[in-house]
């Protein structure tokens, strides 16, 4: 049986305002909710540090899906990012999702001008136009591919509007955007 998951984003004004990690200089934590037919099952949480030209983006992520009380996904994430005069040049993950230990070691090769990535779903070289699949980035919704960042596949994906609105909140107008988020894996590798 094939499972789907739908990803939605919903942003309050963040679409072009993050458009590159020196706009996160002033931000420490970002913390979210995840949730499953409006109940809270979990939550995925970004911690920032700033440093002069770099920022360690580092995150935990835990949720359990259940339909009629048995748990159907699992997630326990965690991850650590480096940027440098905001260009990445180090991610590290480890998860188990379902009970299956993934991960990625991600690293910037400067001759090369590439990512080389060692992750359980694929070990590799990849281009600079790859965004690492984390929320907390804009950017990932205007890249045409990413990297996973639990098994470091890259997959090519398309991002459309659903809709948009202006809501209230704290006294200001802000621009709300629902936005889809569709995947298609395009480099995987296998292991026995």
């Amino acid at each position: 049986m094939k499972k789907y998951i739908f990803i939605f984003y919903t942003l309050f004004s963040f679409f072009n305002v993050f458009a590159e990690e020196s706009h996160y200089k002033n931000l420490s934590k970002i913390e979210m909710d995840v949730l499953h037919n409006d109940k809270v099952i979990g939550y995925s949480n970004y911690f920032f540090k700033h440093n002069k030209d770099s920022m360690i983006v580092e995150n935990y992520t835990k949720f359990d899906v259940e339909i009629f009380n048995v748990k159907v996904f699992s997630i326990n994430s965690k991850s650590k990012e480096i940027y440098e005069k905001n260009k990445l040049i180090y991610f590290e993950s480890k998860t188990l999702q379902n009970d299956k230990k993934k991960f990625v070691k991600l690293n910037y090769d400067e001759k090369k001008n590439k990512f080389i990535i060692n992750g359980s779903s694929y070990n590799g070289e990849a281009n600079l136009n790859n965004v690492i699949g984390n929320w907390w980035n804009s950017k990932i919704l205007e890249s045409k591919t990413q990297i996973s960042p639990l098994s470091g596949s890259i997959k090519k994906q398309t991002t459309r509007l659903m809709n948009k609105d202006e809501i209230e909140f704290r006294g200001k107008k802000l621009n709300y955007f629902n936005l889809n988020l569709n995947q298609l894996k395009i480099y995987q590798m296998t292991k026995n």
